[in-house]
């Protein structure tokens, strides 16, 4: 059975690198003993790794422990649930979402902006229509899905 401590190292390793991908570099790589006792302490699990860590890794990590000491509870509890999700995903789900990611962020500017907006619009659904939509995708071919994208946009350009 694992300790208590061993899972809160877990944990806050875990909710430490999810900040780190949400989260820009721009914080400067420090040697451990550089690092202030709140940054020690939320950067415990890698201590006996640090010197090792690439520094571009080491400012992932600083940033993201910076972030984490400004979040309120209820956007620190936001972030474990989503860590909670990611880890219950598997190698497979994990790597497709990064891949995901990478291909959004060299999409040009206004196609992301477009991809955040109908996302918002997503969002603002009501849960039980945010399912429905969900389930009506999941059935559909890939063909049928891009017929019905254009769909969507030609009734969004006639609104």
């Amino acid at each position: 059975m694992k300790s208590i401590s061993s899972i809160t190292r877990r944990l806050a390793s875990g909710l430490v690198t999810l900040i780190c991908l949400l989260t820009p570099l721009a914080a400067t790589a420090q040697s451990w003993n550089e690092l202030d006792q709140e940054q020690r302490i939320l950067l415990k699990p890698f201590e006996s790794r640090w010197g090792e860590l690439e520094p571009d890794k080491r400012e992932l990590l600083l940033r993201g422990a910076e972030r984490w000491k400004t979040m309120n509870p209820e956007q620190r509890e936001k972030i474990k649930q989503r860590f909670k999700g990611w880890q219950e995903m598997n190698p497979e789900q994990q790597q497709a979402i990064r891949q995901r990611f990478r291909h959004f962020q060299q999409l040009p500017p206004a196609q992301q902006a477009k991809i955040r907006e109908a996302f918002k619009r997503f969002k603002r659904l009501p849960p039980d229509r945010r399912k429905q939509v969900r389930d009506h995708w999941r059935k559909l071919t890939p063909d049928q899905r891009k017929r019905w994208l254009r769909h969507l946009r030609d009734k969004r350009s006639r609104d």
